[in-house]
């Protein structure tokens, strides 16, 4: 199968709250899970909602890593797309160790594969991952 990208959406549920909502924690982890994996860090974005929260995004070279949070509920969103080759499950794993996450869920999505006939093979597309 060829594909031209990997999307991992992963959830994160019974997190540390005081993490999640400290921008400069959430920008130092998701700044480390890129140098971590791999891949080419080109420029960060980050901003913190009032009165909780924070959204933030670092483009790299093969595409984006992504976080969202919601402290109030202990939880954060991650997602990660790439058109390249670099370590997806090393950066989950640090971001769920840093943000100190007791549960999650993580969906790989393959996506656009180049090859017609997996677009029309659900088991192709769509891939548990157990962090």
């Amino acid at each position: 199968m060829a594909l031209l990208g990997i999307h991992l959406i992963a959830d994160f549920f019974e997190c540390d709250s005081s993490v999640i909502n400290n921008i400069e924690s959430v920008e130092k982890i998701l700044t480390e899970s890129v140098i971590i994996s791999g891949a080419t860090l080109i420029k960060p974005f980050f901003h913190r909602f009032s009165p909780q929260g924070i959204s933030g995004i670092i483009v790299v070279a093969e595409s984006h890593f992504s976080i969202h949070t919601w402290p109030e509920h202990s939880a954060a969103a991650v997602d990660i797309f790439s058109c390249g080759d670099f370590n997806h499950i090393a950066a989950l794993k640090l971001i769920k160790e840093k943000i100190k996450s007791a549960n999650n869920s993580v969906v790989q999505i393959a996506r656009n594969s180049i090859q017609s006939n997996d677009a029309n093979n659900p088991d192709l597309q769509y891939k548990k991952i157990i962090l």
